[in-house]
């Protein structure tokens, strides 16, 4: 009856919050800014004259936008190191008075500062994380008010990646009580779980109450993923506290018959959260949590609600494709798709936390993270900040422990990547490469968030970081040091020297935070499946930066290319990961490129789809399957059958055809069985001489008139009977009208010069692909794609 009373008063209230003024607006600040590249002088002043500058939304990488340059260097991208400004007038609404406005920056790449009505408000030197900063006391309300940005992509040296430049993510402007819950100050856990009932925990930390003595209830509900209140707990504001900002637990509440988060099933919960003075809302916040339980242990590797799972997973930079570092969620959500349809479950955010939307739509789509600090911890090598890192470390990780603890996504923290290379990277000149520094490092992230284990992603070195060139490498196999007391054991490739790593210790839990492309399924399939935690493929998409050459922009040794167009491997990697029966053909194609990285060799052998070569010639292939044989037929004739090699962990679900005859083209099909009885094939044909541009749009029922939704418009030169001509290289130009407006054009060409801004650009492959981005006001849009001797392409689509 008690629990009853509450929660029916706390139904109560939610309706009454509603019904009166917000006491809190986030609103989004991502429009009309003005932009100019270059290093100005004065911009920051509120005289300065901006009329002829460039107006566009946010987010925006001004860095992908730069010509490419080979004397720039391929670790970061082949672009120039650069800086821009952006500006933003607005005007103050006089109903703001009395409460305090800040900006909210989810990040400025690489290096950035603010001002505002020309007085410097705030800074980072770690454009990963954002910041807030208070400007109430600088704000007008009798004439506009100019925000200003400068961002900087650093030092060359600043960074071994293509970080991009500018205001990447989104910025909001909040408005509230000088009474309030503080920044990032919800954190919902669930300490106890079971089938029937599970335990919530609310912590609120608030500010604006030092030294006085309020009445404050704090009030939380619970709400299912239905929408339905499920449970509601309060409490009260402490009387004179001393602290700047201090945190409440609620009483912990039981929620009856968890719906439990899982990758299958990523069911999300909704914390509403409230304060009340003198019976009125003064401020609300809400935040999504999922209850499910994580277990870590040598003996069985990584359990989700208390069931074995193996992480399948892509280890990769930030980049976005044709948008550079442009944190757009439709790019991110699009990207979760296709590792849904792959098999994949999983992904490390290396080497840096990713944007809040991407852990978002993580926690919507089941998809678990390893979330990741930084890189080094050195003040030197690969830090691009103006300010050392061994000062700023104890600001970052509450930062990023604090924005991203709700999120059920979130398994794992990663404090940093490949520090056993030099002493000078681990951290505090401690002598112990890097343990001491983990340990401080590991007592502030369990301050902030005790239900999650930490660890470090390893390079590929030994104990006393020995290297592969060194004569103790194959007789001295022992593990770093540092991985021997991170609470996981992350290690970047070497899984053949997992088993002699745990003979050594045998108390560590293994995972593979990077296993090589080059070697295809055999780190997955060489892995001990049953007592480890699972592996994260390096590169997996095509991502810009650490190139080994021009004119390669980035990384290629991939399953897809940067547009996430799927390579025939990619299907072998299906393969492994989902139990479907599933069978493809892989033609080879322009031989292979492989390179040392890491101790390790990398690399790509270059497949291709499609069955349109000269005629007369013999074709070397493979198929990838997970079934038990494949029978193989071209032109009707069978090419024989041949076994899936499940013991040889290099050969498992690849089956190799030498020396088989293209004739004058024709078909080739391949026919995957399982004791004799078909389950797969994979057909492909020769196609004739492309007649027409055919347009497919990824998702035209559900494009937002918000002004910040993307659709991405594929095209494809085709034959007379609807098959793609792979050999198209024809240039391609796209016309939008409507609502919505192009941003960017890409073909998936790795090594091509052409920038993504123009609306021109050549088929790669048979393909190029238009990206939109929607109104603020729904409409129809009409893109039209064209190419001289094809027949148009065009689509009618919607906003709403």
């Amino acid at each position: 009856m008690k629990n009853f009373i509450l929660l029916s008063f706390l139904v109560l209230q939610s309706v009454l919050v509603f019904a009166q003024e917000q006491p809190r607006v986030s609103q989004l600040f991502n429009f009309d800014w003005k932009f100019r590249a270059g290093d100005l002088k004065e911009a920051q002043l509120v005289t300065y004259d901006d009329d002829n500058w460039r107006v566009l939304d946010l987010p925006h990488d001004f860095q992908i936008e730069q010509t490419w340059d080979e004397s720039a260097g391929g670790a970061r991208g082949f672009k120039a190191m650069g800086t821009g400004w952006y500006r933003k007038h607005f005007k103050a609404n006089p109903a703001w008075m009395g409460k305090r406005i800040l900006l909210d920056f989810e990040g400025i790449m690489l290096v950035g500062d603010v001002w505002v009505n020309g007085r410097k408000v705030g800074s980072t030197d770690y454009g990963y994380l954002g910041f807030e900063t208070d400007i109430t006391d600088l704000l007008k309300y009798d004439e506009d008010n100019v925000v200003a940005v400068w961002a900087s992509t650093g030092k060359k040296d600043g960074s071994r990646w293509y970080t991009g430049g500018g205001l990447f993510r989104d910025v909001h402007l909040v408005i509230k009580n000088p009474i309030a819950i503080a920044r990032h100050g919800v954190f919902v856990s669930t300490p106890k779980i079971t089938e029937q009932r599970a335990e919530v925990s609310v912590q609120v930390e608030l500010e604006g109450i030092r030294n006085k003595s309020l009445d404050i209830e704090i009030n939380a509900r619970i709400l299912a993923p239905d929408g339905k209140t499920v449970a509601g707990t309060r409490g009260k504001a402490p009387q004179k506290s001393k602290l700047q900002t201090v945190e409440v637990s609620l009483p912990i509440v039981t929620v009856d018959s968890p719906e439990l988060w899982s990758c299958e099933a990523p069911n999300l919960y909704t914390a509403e959260v409230s304060l009340v003075q003198d019976g009125k809302v003064i401020d609300c916040m809400t935040e999504t949590f999922g209850i499910r339980t994580l277990e870590f242990s040598p003996d069985f590797g990584f359990k989700l609600n208390g069931k074995k799972l193996f992480l399948k997973g892509i280890s990769n930079h930030h980049d976005l494709g044709a948008v550079g570092v442009a944190a757009f969620d439709r790019a991110i959500e699009r990207q979760f798709q296709l590792m849904k349809r792959f098999g994949y479950n999983h992904i490390r955010s290396s080497h840096n936390p990713y944007s809040e939307s991407f852990l978002k739509l993580a926690d919507k789509y089941g998809i678990l993270v390893v979330d990741e600090l930084i890189d080094k911890w050195s003040d030197n090598s690969y830090w691009g900040g103006r300010v050392p890192f061994t000062q700023l470390w104890y600001q970052m990780i509450p930062e990023w422990i604090k924005r991203d603890r709700n999120h059920p996504s979130v398994i794992l923290w990663s404090l940093g990547n490949e520090l056993q290379m030099r002493e000078d990277l681990a951290g505090f000149p401690t002598g112990d490469w890097g343990v001491t520094t983990y340990r401080i490092f590991d007592v502030l992230v369990k301050r902030y968030d005790k239900t999650r284990k930490t660890t470090v992603a390893m390079f590929p070195a030994r104990a006393g970081a020995i290297g592969k060139n060194e004569p103790e490498f194959n007789t001295k196999v022992y593990p770093p040091e540092l991985a021997t007391v991170t609470e996981v054991s992350s290690f970047n490739y070497r899984y053949l020297n997992y088993a002699q790593y745990l003979e050594k210790c045998p108390h560590m839990t293994v995972y593979q935070s990077e296993a090589t492309t080059n070697e295809l399924a055999a780190p997955f399939f060489g892995m001990d499946y049953d007592k480890m935690v699972g592996l994260a493929y390096w590169g997996a998409i095509e991502y810009w930066g650490e190139s080994n050459g021009w004119p390669k922009k980035g990384w290629n040794f991939s399953f897809f290319n940067h547009c996430l167009e799927p390579y025939p491997q990619a299907y072998l990697i299906k393969s492994a990961f989902c139990e479907e029966p599933l069978v493809h053909i892989g033609v080879m194609d322009n031989g292979k490129e492989a390179i040392e990285w890491n101790d390790i060799m990398v690399g790509s052998l270059s497949l291709a789809s499609h069955w349109n070569w000269a005629t007369g010639s013999i074709q070397n292939l493979y198929t990838y399957t997970n079934a038990d044989e494949v029978e193989l037929l071209v032109n009707g004739k069978s090419m024989g059958i041949r076994k899936n090699d499940r013991t040889d962990i290099t050969r498992r679900n690849i089956i190799y055809w030498e020396n088989i005859p293209y004739g004058k083209g024709g078909k080739i099909i391949a026919v995957a069985r399982n004791n004799g009885k078909e389950v797969a094939r994979h057909r492909l044909e020769t196609t004739g001489k492309a007649t027409a541009l055919k347009m497919v749009v990824e998702n035209p029922e559900d494009w937002k008139a918000d002004g910040m939704d993307l659709q991405y418009v594929k095209v494809y030169a085709v034959d007379n009977k609807g098959r793609v001509v792979p050999d198209t290289k024809d240039e391609v130009t796209f016309k939008v009208s409507g609502a919505a407006r192009l941003i960017a054009v890409d073909n998936g060409d790795h090594f091509t010069d052409e920038l993504f801004t123009e609306n021109t650009k050549k088929l790669h492959k048979g393909f190029i692909m238009a990206i939109l981005r929607s109104d603020r006001s729904g409409g129809e849009v009409v893109i039209t794609a064209s190419s001289k001797g094809l027949k148009d392409a065009v689509k009618k689509l919607v906003t709403k």
